[in-house]
């Protein structure tokens, strides 16, 4: 089952300008799939599809064709992440990153395929993403790590 749904996505981010995971499941369930959003989010990352710009000037899904290896998931979160932020911030223990609409899974998924010390945890909305450090002087090092990346 896994396989196939696999598949559809596959075909389903070829076929269609997708930029939201509620569109692509939208389009699972169309197409007979009785997914949930933790699955489609799960099945996101095993494929390793990220955010690219489409011929029209919009963000779209399509299939990552990164060898993945570490210089490569390096030059992949550079790459990513460089395009998709555009500022960083920290209150306390916390580092927020704002970024272009609708990349900032993208660029969380990026930042988690990467070992970050003092990282407990993220989370990212359409625009946004929090970063939970476990101690202040974390956060303003990550904070100032990451703000190289703005262009």
């Amino acid at each position: 089952m896994k396989k196939n749904r696999h598949k559809k996505i596959l075909s389903l981010i070829q076929e269609n300008n997708i930029d939201r995971q509620e569109v692509l499941l939208e389009y699972l369930n169309n197409a007979g799939f009785a997914v949930t959003q933790a699955t489609v989010s799960r099945d996101i990352k095993e494929l390793n599809l990220v955010k690219i710009v489409s011929s029209t000037g919009e963000y779209k899904y399509a299939q990552n064709t990164i060898v993945e290896d570490t210089k490569a998931t390096f030059n992949r979160f550079d790459y990513i992440f460089s395009e998709s932020i555009k500022s960083v911030d920290y209150a306390m223990n916390t580092v927020v990153i704002k970024c272009h609409t609708a990349m900032a899974q993208a660029a969380c998924e990026v930042f988690d395929s990467l070992k970050w010390d003092g990282v407990v945890g993220t989370i990212a909305g359409e625009n946004t993403i929090f970063i939970l450090m476990r101690t202040e002087d974390m956060a303003h090092k990550l904070n100032d790590k990451l703000k190289q990346y703005i262009k």
